[in-house]
């Protein structure tokens, strides 16, 4: 079967993954809503299932599968991720144990959703804020740490298109020299299954890679220039591998130190 054969079945495996896909949201949000008069943990166990249930009906209808590669060191971590798609932030919380996201402000203002965010203690920023937005970072970034959960964050700020690098936002590096931890590099070639934009669920592999830990202590220069490295050159090397066009990482423009 060529690509223009191929079309029509994606579009109805894309019809479908979408209609049940946000049908089934609904009810999952207005079953879950009695979460907000009990402890945070049943809200955090009602996201989990909505995020299983997403990848669940992505495998199933529209044949689009993922693999985690990696790990995680145990405890209170940074994770610092490249983020192409919405997926990005589903699989995260349908396998981390109560993370905190940090997140756009804007996101809390959404219906439903950032209401569980807000139950869910994610780290909100305001990114109009400037220094203030820092500084509230790392203060729940502090409380986030202690509480042992892992915090996930975009350094790119948004969505980036596969073979796209966008400047590496300072909150990372904040966060870095603040918290003390590790910061835990990830890898992904989400965009080319489900894009930033589009109504496409493409088949095939997502596949999700946490690379070694960069060690506490380094400086904001140095730590900032070995992350967009690592990053960038697995994200390369994960969209090669499944036929992604990577622009490499030479050619691409260098995050402001």
């Amino acid at each position: 079967m060529n690509g223009k054969d191929r079309a029509p079945l994606l579009w109805l495996r894309s019809a479908a993954f979408n209609l049940v896909f946000y049908a089934a949201s609904v009810v999952i949000v207005i079953a879950a809503t009695p979460c907000f008069l009990l402890p945070r943990r049943y809200t955090i166990r009602a996201m989990a299932a909505w995020s299983h249930m997403t990848l669940w009906l992505l495998r199933v209808l529209a044949g689009t599968r993922y693999e985690v590669r990696g790990s995680l060191p145990e405890g209170g971590v940074l994770v610092a991720s490249k983020h192409q798609s919405m997926w990005d932030t589903i699989v995260m919380t349908a396998i981390l144990n109560n993370p905190a996201m940090v997140l756009k402000r804007e996101l809390l203002w959404i219906p439903f959703y950032g209401w569980y965010a807000q139950k869910a203690r994610m780290i909100a920023i305001d990114r109009g804020a400037g220094s203030n937005a820092i500084r509230r970072l790392v203060s729940q970034g502090k409380a986030a740490i202690a509480e042992g959960r892992p915090i996930v964050i975009f350094p790119e700020g948004t969505r980036s298109a596969p073979g796209s690098k966008l400047e590496y936002k300072p909150g990372v590096a904040a966060l870095y020299r603040q918290l003390g931890v590790p910061c835990v590099p990830a890898a992904v070639n989400s965009g080319l299954f489900w894009g930033r934009r589009g109504f496409a669920r493409k088949p095939g592999t997502i596949l999700l890679e946490f690379l070694e830990p960069i060690p506490a202590g380094l400086d904001r220069k140095s730590f900032m220039a070995e992350l967009e490295t690592r990053i960038e050159t697995a994200t390369g090397r994960l969209l090669a591998e499944t036929g992604g066009n990577a622009q490499p990482v030479e050619n691409q423009p260098q995050a402001s130190l």
